[in-house]
């Protein structure tokens, strides 16, 4: 019997052949780690995009699309998105 389904580990190792999607996944791969570190911060504590969103000042809509990747956020805007999880954002340059 044939599998009704992939995973997304397999469709990832096959895009991961094309140079050109592996380069871009690789430039984006930064930003999509910090933004899943603030969400599983903010699941981790029980806290809402809502509640989010008034603690840093913002609307929740603002949450919403940082979390999806649809907003690219200033640098401002994630130190008051750690700050609003007892969190502080650190960079380093390699």
């Amino acid at each position: 019997m044939s599998k009704a389904s992939v995973s997304s580990s397999e469709i990832r190792a096959l895009l991961m052949q094309d140079e050109e999607y592996k380069n871009e996944y690789e430039r984006l791969k930064p930003r999509y780690e910090l933004i899943a570190q603030i969400v599983n911060a903010r699941q981790e504590q029980k806290i809402t995009q809502a509640e989010m969103a008034e603690r840093m000042g913002t609307k929740k809509s603002n949450i919403s699309r940082f979390e999806s990747g649809a907003y690219n956020p200033s640098l401002d805007f994630l130190v008051r998105a750690a700050a609003s999880l007892g969190k502080k954002i650190e960079f380093s340059l390699r």
